[in-house]
C-alpha cells in the first residue's frame, strides 16, 4: 500500500492525537496510532482505553487499502521536524514495515497488526443528541475548566457538567470555592438531559475545536459520549453520579454592584497578591463611592500592600475578603472589558459577570468569601 500526504497535515494531526495517549498503558498497543486507509482517506486513532480520538484526512494519492498500527513516538519524531513537503508512505505487510520518503531522505520503522487495537464502544440507541457551534463549545470549556475540582471523595466535581433543560443548556464547573455557569439559550429541550465530561476529554476538545470551524454533534447516554467535529471524533467515558444543585448556591439578590475595568482590577490584584499570606492568599476588597481598595497583608513576614482602583459604585461602603488567586483566575477567564461584581454582605458569595454578555449566552462566575479578621 502506498499513499502521499503533506508533512504538516500529518504532523499537526498526530500532535493533537498524541495528547490522548498515556505515558504508561495497560495494553502495549495503546502506545501506537491506528491508521485505517480506505477509499482515498486515512483515519488515524489514538486511545487510552477510556478516551478514543480520531482524525480523518483525504490523501493526495493512494494505491491499495489497509490498516496498521505504528508507535506514536517513532512516527512523531520522524515527521515533526520536517519542513512542509509531500511525503510518500509505503506500507510493506510482508516485512511489517513503514517506509517514509521525503525530499532528501527517508525513514523506515516497524508497524504492528491493527487487529489488536481496541475499538470504541458506541453510545446506546436512546442517546441524547445536541448540535453546538465549535467556537461556542470551545469558549465554554475554556471558560469553565479552571473551576473544576481535584477531589477523590467527590469525583462528580472533577468534570464539566452539561445540563440541558427547557430553558437553556447550562455548562457548569465548580470546586466548592468558585463556580462558573454558562447558559446558552439557543439550545434547549423539553426532555431534560445531563452528563459530566471529565477533564481530559474536555482539554482535548478545547485544543481541537479552537482551530476547528463548523458544528459539533454531541451524542451521550448515562455512561459515554461521542463528540463529532469537522474532521474527527472523540468518544469518552463519562463521570457517573449526581451533580450538586448548582443553582441553589447562586445568590438571587446581591444589591451592591461594582462596575470596574477588568484589566485594571487584574493588574492591581497581581501587584498586591505577593504580599498576602501564602497559606490563605486573602485580599480585602473595600468598596465605597467611586473606588475599590485592595489590601493584602502577611503578618508572619510583616509585609502588606494596598492599591486603589477607580470604579462605579453607589452602594453603602462594604468590606469583603476573597482568595486572590481565585479572583485572578476568574478575571482571566472573562473576555469583556468591564466586569460587574455583585455583593450582598461579607458572608455571602460574590458574583462576577461580564458587563457585556456574549450573544445568546449568560456567563456567571461565583466566588465564596473568606473571613476577615477585623
Amino acid at each position: 500500500m502506498r499513499f502521499n500526504i503533506s508533512s504538516n497535515a500529518l504532523s499537526s494531526r498526530l500532535m493533537n492525537l498524541s495528547k490522548v495517549i498515556n505515558s504508561k498503558n495497560s495494553l502495549p498497543i495503546l502506545d501506537s496510532f491506528l491508521f485505517e486507509v480506505h477509499n482515498g482517506q486515512a483515519v488515524v486513532t489514538a486511545s487510552d482505553s477510556e478516551n478514543v480520538m480520531q482524525s480523518a484526512f483525504i490523501l493526495d494519492n493512494c494505491e491499495g487499502e489497509g490498516n496498521f498500527a505504528v508507535n506514536n513516538k517513532t512516527i512523531l519524531d520522524a515527521v515533526k521536524e520536517l519542513p512542509e513537503q509531500p511525503l510518500t508512505i509505503d506500507i510493506n505487510y510482508d516485512e511489517w514495515k513503514m517506509y517514509i520518503t521525503y525530499q532528501n531522505g527517508s525513514y523506515n520503522f516497524p508497524i504492528q497488526n491493527a487487529d489488536e487495537f481496541p475499538k470504541a464502544q458506541p453510545v446506546s440507541d436512546n442517546a441524547t443528541t445536541l448540535t453546538i457551534d465549535a467556537a461556542v463549545l470551545a469558549n465554554n470549556i475554556t471558560r469553565s475548566i479552571f473551576a473544576t475540582a481535584q477531589d477523590e471523595l467527590r469525583p462528580v466535581m472533577n468534570g464539566i457538567y452539561f445540563d440541558l433543560t427547557a430553558d437553556a443548556l447550562a455548562i457548569v464547573a465548580s470546586d466548592g470555592h468558585k463556580l462558573v455557569r454558562n447558559k446558552n439559550y439557543t439550545l434547549k429541550s423539553d426532555v431534560p438531559a445531563a452528563f459530566i465530561l471529565p477533564k481530559k476529554p474536555a482539554n482535548l476538545l478545547k485544543n481541537v475545536l479552537a482551530k476547528d470551524g463548523g458544528d459539533v454533534v454531541l451524542k451521550f447516554d448515562e455512561r459515554a459520549a461521542e463528540i463529532s467535529f469537522s474532521d474527527g471524533m472523540l468518544a469518552c467515558r463519562l463521570i457517573e453520579g449526581r451533580y450538586p444543585n448548582y443553582n441553589s448556591v447562586i445568590p438571587q439578590d446581591n444589591p451592591n454592584q461594582i462596575t470596574i475595568d477588568r484589566k485594571s482590577l487584574l493588574g492591581a490584584l497581581r501587584r498586591v497578591l505577593p504580599f498576602a499570606s501564602d497559606s490563605s492568599q486573602l485580599i480585602r476588597f473595600h468598596a465605597e463611592a467611586g473606588m475599590l481598595t485592595l489590601n493584602a497583608e502577611d503578618i508572619d513576614f510583616s509585609t502588606s500592600a494596598k492599591e486603589t482602583v477607580t470604579c462605579e459604585y453607589a452602594g453603602m461602603p462594604i468590606s469583603i475578603g476573597f482568595k486572590g488567586s481565585s479572583m485572578v483566575e476568574i478575571l482571566n477567564n472573562l473576555e469583556s472589558d468591564d466586569v460587574i461584581i455583585q455583593l450582598a454582605d461579607p458572608s455571602r458569595a460574590g458574583i462576577i459577570v461580564p458587563a457585556v454578555q456574549p450573544d445568546d449566552e449568560d456567563v456567571l462566575m461565583l466566588i465564596m468569601p473568606m473571613l476577615l479578621n477585623d
